[in-house]
């Protein structure tokens, strides 16, 4: 008898690393790159990627107007390829790796307690829909928020947060079938939010 993937059968719970494995291997589950070793026990560790922006204003932020929103601007890395976040900064980043859910799988993205013990807030949106970045595989953007009173030195490539994935008997209308969504972003991309948001 052929095994069902984990997110076919219609059960509903958080994936645990065998069946997180098992929907990788199968495609199920698009991860790229994918390292078996960030597997945890329920829930993929996701890696900072080598790009950040720190977000920049000039006014008042007016949510219905693009034009007031803050600006994307690129941060350079230190001498020692380290991603420096000052104090109240507000960078993002994309994660390492690129995901794809199909119809049938949820996640929600968390920080790391390791990072939140030094003064670090790693969030942006938890919610990942399902059919996420299922085309081409979409990279996850990170609110990074540093509430110390000294600068902190993040290293790309290393574990900043984990991903718990969720079966589900599957939705009618995927995430990516959705309008203003960042289902294929491959960068950081500015918020979408003035294109729904009715002005009276």
């Amino acid at each position: 008898m052929k095994r069902r993937s984990p997110a076919r059968r219609g059960d509903r719970g958080v994936l645990t690393d065998r069946a997180i494995r098992r929907a990788q291997q199968s495609g199920e589950l698009r991860v790229e790159p994918f390292d078996a070793t960030l597997v945890r026990p329920a829930a993929l560790s996701l890696r900072l990627g080598y790009e950040a922006f720190t977000l920049t204003t000039s006014g008042p932020v007016d949510v219905a107007d693009r034009a007031t929103h803050p600006d994307l601007v690129p941060k350079e890395f230190d001498a020692q390829g380290r991603l420096v976040v000052e104090p109240g900064e507000v960078v993002l980043a994309p994660t390492l790796e690129k995901i794809g859910l199909p119809g049938t799988l949820a996640g929600l993205v968390d920080g790391t307690s390791d990072y939140a013990r030094l003064g670090i807030s790693v969030v942006l949106c938890g919610q990942v829909s399902p059919g996420f970045g299922r085309a081409a595989g979409a990279v996850l953007t990170l609110e990074i928020v540093n509430h110390l009173r000294h600068p902190v030195l993040l290293y790309p490539g290393t574990r900043i947060c984990n991903l718990m994935l969720f079966a589900s008997s599957g939705s009618e209308l995927t995430y990516g079938e959705m309008p203003h969504n960042y289902s294929s972003d491959h960068t950081v991309v500015a918020s979408r939010l003035a294109d729904h948001v009715r002005r009276n």
